[in-house]
C-alpha cells in the first residue's frame, strides 16, 4: 500500500475512533500534502511524502524547543503528541554508524570522480549527492555532521 494511502486509512480509522488528536495531525500532513501538490502541480510519491513529514517532524521539535524554553510544557506534549504521530510515516531511520559508513563511501567516490581529496569547499557538492541518497533514511542533521566530520578529518 502506497503511503499516501496508508495516511488516508488511519485517518478514516482515527475518525471511527473518534481520536481527534491523531486525526488533526493526519489531516494536518494531508493538507501539507493536498498544498504542495496544487502548488506544484504534481502527485506526490511516497519519497515526497517523506520529506514533508521530515519537514513537519522538524518544525515540531523547534517548537518543542520554544515551548520548553517558555514554560509551556502543556504546549510542548502536544507537540511532542503530533511529532509521534508522525513519525509513524517515516521509513526505518540508519543509525549513526550506519551513516557515518555511508558518507564515507559517498566521500570516497566523489573523491575518485574529482581526482583530488575533498575539502571543506566541496561541502554543498557533497551535502547534494548524499541528500539524494539518504532522503528519509537518515536524519539530516546527523548527515550534516558526518560530512563534516569525513571532510574534517
Amino acid at each position: 500500500m502506497a503511503l499516501k494511502e496508508q495516511i488516508t486509512e488511519d485517518m478514516k480509522t482515527a475518525m471511527r475512533a473518534k481520536d481527534s488528536e491523531r486525526l488533526g495531525t493526519i489531516r494536518l500532513l494531508q493538507a501539507a500534502m493536498k498544498q504542495r501538490e496544487v502548488d506544484e502541480r504534481i502527485t506526490l510519491d511516497d519519497v515526497a511524502i517523506v520529506a514533508i513529514v521530515d519537514k513537519l517532524i522538524k518544525q515540531r521539535k523547534d517548537s518543542i524547543t520554544a515551548f520548553e524554553q517558555a514554560a509551556r510544557q502543556d504546549l510542548a506534549d502536544k507537540e511532542k503528541a503530533e511529532m509521534a504521530v508522525l513519525q509513524a510515516y517515516l521509513p526505518e531511520r540508519m543509525s549513526a554508524e550506519e551513516v557515518t559508513a555511508a558518507v564515507q563511501a559517498i566521500v570516497a567516490e566523489v573523491g575518485a570522480e574529482l581526482g583530488r581529496a575533498l575539502a571543506a569547499g566541496d561541502m554543498g557538492k557533497l551535502m547534494g549527492v548524499v541528500k539524494t541518497r539518504l532522503a528519509g533514511k537518515a536524519d539530516m542533521g546527523q548527515v550534516s555532521a558526518a560530512v563534516k566530520a569525513a571532510l574534517a578529518g
